[in-house]
């Protein structure tokens, strides 16, 4: 069983440390003997180990460990790496060791071979220690799956063993400086040169892109396609290649320890063997993928909605004003009991998306409602939870003010939420 094999080979069964927000599991929240699971809406808190009825026991003892993983080796050094720009290498090759990488990458690829319900563990309790600075989610959930799934034996083996490792980091260059959601208006172009390939271009935007060892470059290779969609190609570039060349880290309002890159591509000559999956077919692939992606970040949007809410729960509960805690007064009464209402309202909807992404029965419209729904409120919530704390919710010092930030960022990349509202429009309306 792949989630034993998991536990057992990266050695999760070894006790934890403290928990946030109370967040233990009690004898009544395990599974044991189809026992039911109680829901976040009538749990202690929203973050809860042992909540939720698409987890299992399996589930629970591995997000005992990455909790524990994210509190001890990741939100102690997040202030240094936002001043750095990105965290350590260090660091990726501890989350390899632990086992929070490639989670759901077949075990015959030398993935770890778990499902995505783990991957999902690993998404959110990243979001529940509020640091935003490593790239783990889109290494392996976003750029993995398309080497994993359309890659040759010799590309898998190369790259999939090193990134489940932490020693090999992926990053994926769709995004221009004219190109964003619109990916056939992509212009960075790949040119046959007897077997080998020429690229030329620049991507913007890219995340993991400074310290990236592997990018997979969406390019043109075939201008006279019969739509732009037709003439898309994937190609591996590794760090190093002559003519490629990695610009400034990009100065974002958040994910300040992000590593967020330029990247240029000047006449670099690829192999044949770079080509990743069939020529002129990277469109269909990426399309393919994408939902996994706006799940992804749906999942980790409403992982922060729970964090930014226990986060000022905990706030309201021990500031003092007119004599008693805000907590006492009713207007924060009723703003809390909003916004515990919608949370629970998204994640009863993300749930089930993830239930179905499980099940393979996840479509591209279901994808992009849980994102642009998820990644709405994430907002609406910051805005509600800095107005919560008042002045102190606009110092950078308090988790509420770098929470705000990086939500900001959500409803535009993954494809901008507007998009999202076209894909789900065009099922709507069409005759099909």
């Amino acid at each position: 069983m792949a989630m034993a094999r998991l536990l057992r080979l990266r050695g999760l069964l070894r006790a934890t440390g403290p928990r946030p927000f109370s967040a233990e599991a009690s004898p009544l929240q395990t599974e044991q003997s189809g026992t039911k699971r109680p829901e976040p809406s009538s749990a202690k808190s929203l973050v809860d180990i042992g909540t939720r009825r698409i987890f299992t026991s399996d589930h629970d003892i591995f997000r005992e460990s990455a909790r524990k993983f994210f509190q001890e080796e990741v939100l102690p050094f997040h202030a240094q790496w936002e001043k750095d720009g990105q965290v350590s290498r260090e660091l990726w090759e501890k989350a390899g060791q632990q086992g929070l990488l490639g989670v759901a990458i077949a075990e015959k690829h030398g993935g770890i071979g778990a499902d995505i319900l783990s991957s999902a563990v690993v998404w959110e309790e990243q979001m529940y220690v509020n640091c935003t600075g490593p790239g783990f989610s889109l290494h392996s959930d976003i750029v993995m799956p398309y080497i994993a799934n359309y890659g040759s034996e010799e590309q898998i083996k190369r790259f999939i063993p090193e990134m489940v490792a932490g020693k090999c980091i992926g990053a994926i260059a769709m995004t221009e400086p004219g190109a964003g959601s619109d990916l056939q208006g992509v212009r960075t172009y790949a040119k046959k040169d007897g077997s080998d390939w020429i690229l030329n271009g620049s991507k913007v935007f890219i995340t993991n892109g400074w310290m990236s060892d592997v990018v997979i470059v969406v390019a043109v290779t075939n201008r006279e396609a019969q739509s732009p969609a037709h003439g898309i190609s994937l190609f591996l570039v590794e760090n190093g290649t002559k003519g490629f060349i990695k610009g400034r880290k990009l100065n974002k309002i958040g994910l300040k320890a992000q590593d967020t890159a330029e990247l240029f591509f000047e006449d670099v000559r690829l192999p044949a063997s770079a080509l990743l999956g069939k020529e002129n077919k990277g469109f269909y692939y990426l399309m393919a993928e994408l939902p996994q992606e706006r799940l992804l970040i749906a999942d980790m949007a409403l992982a922060g909605c729970e964090f930014m809410f226990e986060e000022t729960r905990n706030y309201v509960k021990q500031r003092k004003a007119f004599g008693k805690t805000i907590a006492h007064l009713q207007t924060v009464q009723h703003k809390l009991a909003e916004m515990k209402t919608q949370i629970c309202v998204g994640r009863a909807f993300l749930d089930n998306c993830l239930q179905l992404h499980a099940d393979k029965r996840l479509d591209s419209s279901t994808a992009s409602m849980a994102k642009y729904w998820s990644s709405d409120l994430q907002n609406s919530i910051a805005t509600q939870c800095v107005q919560l704390h008042g002045g102190w919710g606009y110092m950078w010092e308090y988790p509420i003010a770098k929470a705000f930030v990086d939500a900001r960022v959500q409803p535009i990349y993954g494809g901008t939420n507007e998009i999202m509202k076209e894909l789900i429009a065009r099922d709507i309306v069409s005759d099909k």
